[in-house]
């Protein structure tokens, strides 16, 4: 009796371990568009993206070793991870980063957070998933709460001489990207470790990025300070890395969908965070859009949480994948 009440206790205490861990990476997934807006307003963005990239790639691989896990065998399989990373972390990413420079961190986050509901509006055609009432209505609630935002900054609202729509049609080309590194995915799934996929993928898209930083952005005038600094270790070591080992932890543990559930609370949190660390402004226009906004990604994601099929679920859980942030 004694065993099986610890054994219970046991499992109390694991069922609790997986929605802090999965809560913790929604936290850091958000704080990242605050550390790039720092990084940005330093240094070049594709050159800032760029090493970071590299660098955290380096460390992961030193990781891959160190696990004696297996690399890609075939030319095929670096090139279909080299693309994923292209679309997944190059062009998602660097679209984002060029963006917050005419965008304030908190609308950043709103706008990547759309990307489940871009993927449901196209899943009938890229994954062949039906358009179920919920569905609709979260897409309606999703899409017009950041179209509402959006009026609000580019008017008279809060983000006035903030957030410009150069910024905004950056940052959902970067969303677009991720939709279609999502759909890849779902397609084409990796047969490698995560690490090693994550890995790949980082280091691809950090020599992507490399001709384009060299050639425009003129890396060689970047001055290092102290800001610049602190942001880049911060998206380096926190979230390159750290995020990715939870990923990777809850992945291991069958627990990533955990992420899902409480996706919704990305765009409260970017934006939170962004008004207490940045001093952004947060409007009653901004607070009306943005529970618009999350009810929309939590009907979208329940629903599919309800339909209880794996293709679908898997789908969603490459929508925050390591790469992703």
């Amino acid at each position: 009796m004694v065993a099986a009440g610890r054994g219970a206790s046991l499992a109390r205490k694991q069922q609790l371990v997986a929605p802090a861990v999965a809560l913790l990476y929604i936290l850091l997934w958000s704080s990242a568009f605050i550390a790039t807006k720092v990084g940005v307003t330093h240094s070049p963005p594709l050159t800032l993206l760029a090493a970071r990239f590299l660098v955290a790639a380096a460390v992961l691989a030193a990781l891959v070793r160190a696990r004696r896990l297996a690399w890609p065998r075939a030319r095929r399989d670096w090139g279909r991870l080299a693309l994923f990373g292209l679309l997944n972390s190059g062009l998602y990413l660097g679209f984002s980063y060029v963006a917050l420079q005419h965008l304030s961190a908190g609308m950043a986050t709103i706008i990547a957070a759309t990307n489940p509901l871009l993927l449901t509006l196209l899943a009938p055609r890229l994954l062949g998933e039906r358009l179920t009432r919920p569905r609709v209505l979260g897409l309606a609630l999703g899409f017009g709460g950041v179209v509402f935002v959006m009026g609000a900054r580019l008017g008279s609202g809060a983000g006035k001489g903030t957030d410009t729509l150069e910024g905004m049609l950056l940052a959902m080309a970067g969303v677009v990207c991720l939709v279609g590194a999502t759909a890849l995915y779902k397609r084409v799934q990796p047969r490698e470790h995560p690490l090693v996929v994550n890995t790949v993928q980082l280091a691809a898209a950090g020599l992507a990025l490399l001709p384009p930083a060299l050639l425009i952005e003129h890396p060689e005038r970047v001055r290092v300070d102290d800001p610049l600094l602190w942001a880049f270790l911060y998206l380096v070591v926190v979230i390159s890395i750290g995020a990715s080992l939870l990923w990777f932890w809850l992945l291991e543990r069958g627990e990533a969908s955990v992420v899902s559930a409480y996706y919704f609370l990305t765009p409260i949190c970017g934006l939170l965070l962004a008004a207490l660390l940045l001093g952004e402004p947060f409007g009653p226009r901004d607070a009306l859009g943005l529970v618009a906004v999350t009810i929309g990604i939590a009907l979208i994601n329940r629903n599919r949480s309800d339909m209880g099929a794996q293709a679908s679920g898997r789908a969603n859980e490459t929508i925050v994948a390591a790469g992703d942030i």
